[in-house]
């Protein structure tokens, strides 16, 4: 099985960089997306094939994620059932008969941290969803997690220590979710490779490759055997992110 996960930044805007050509190009059995930024009704977006759950934001034109799946679900969940997190459209679980899929796109902490204390909260909660999950079957964690984890994942870790994305405080919730029983399916992989997933629309640096690893596929200790192969598509553009990918025998 093969899955793929992307923060388009706008599905709109991506829609018409070749979204559909690439999507068929990667070919996966389930298309994870995040920052889709739509309401209900404004894209007509179909593959054949395919069926596609949704997530939206109150607010329009924010947030919001979306899975594309050429499996039918057991079951589809929005959200993490707490109500001050499950407004702005961050979480989509799939029930698959082994395991779950969960789409998520992390709060970002924003310049001067000034979101921090909400994401501590956010960190906690969704921590406590996903552990939940994985007390009964597996459990695939994909997304946008806002957060470079180690100083490897990302090219300037001393000039952003104290910025949004390399906090000391979200580095740490990111090892309280492995320590509860989850893998880093590609640094488990690639455990000396620098390679990213986001870059600044600032200052050239994709062209320059000064980038950040904040694209995660996780995966509960259970399913960690089954992992067949992992990959950050660099070489894909259309976003300030770019797609990874995450195989399963």
């Amino acid at each position: 099985m093969k899955f793929i996960s992307w923060n388009v930044n706008g599905l709109r805007a991506v829609a018409g960089k070749g979204f559909a050509e690439i999507f068929e190009n990667l070919d996966a059995d389930f298309f994870c997306l995040q920052e889709t930024k739509l309401q209900a009704g404004q894209l007509d977006l179909e593959f054949l094939g395919y069926q596609s759950y949704w997530n939206y934001a109150d607010k329009k034109g924010y947030s919001g994620t979306a899975i594309y799946t050429r499996q039918t679900p057991l079951s589809v969940v929005n959200g993490i059932g707490v109500d001050e997190h499950d407004h702005e459209g961050r979480v989509i679980t799939l029930e698959m008969p082994d395991f779950y899929l969960v789409d998520v796109y992390t709060p970002n902490s924003q310049d001067g941290l000034r979101r921090l204390d909400y994401r501590m909260q956010w960190e906690d909660a969704f921590r406590a969803y996903v552990s939940g999950l994985a007390a009964r079957k597996g459990v695939v964690i994909c997304g946008d997690m806002n957060v470079a984890h180690e100083e490897i994942d990302l090219k300037n870790p001393a000039t952003n220590h104290f910025n949004a994305g390399f906090s000391d405080e979200e580095r740490a919730k990111m090892g309280e979710l492995l320590a509860a029983g989850f893998r880093d399916s590609w640094r488990d992989a690639h455990p000396g490779e620098a390679k990213y997933s986001w870059w600044s629309y600032r200052m050239a640096a994709r062209e320059r490759n000064v980038g950040w690893r904040i694209d995660y596929f996780l995966v509960s200790e259970g399913l960690a055997p089954r992992i067949a192969g992992t990959d950050i598509h660099n070489e894909i553009f259309g976003s300030d992110h770019c797609p990874v990918e995450l195989v399963l025998a």
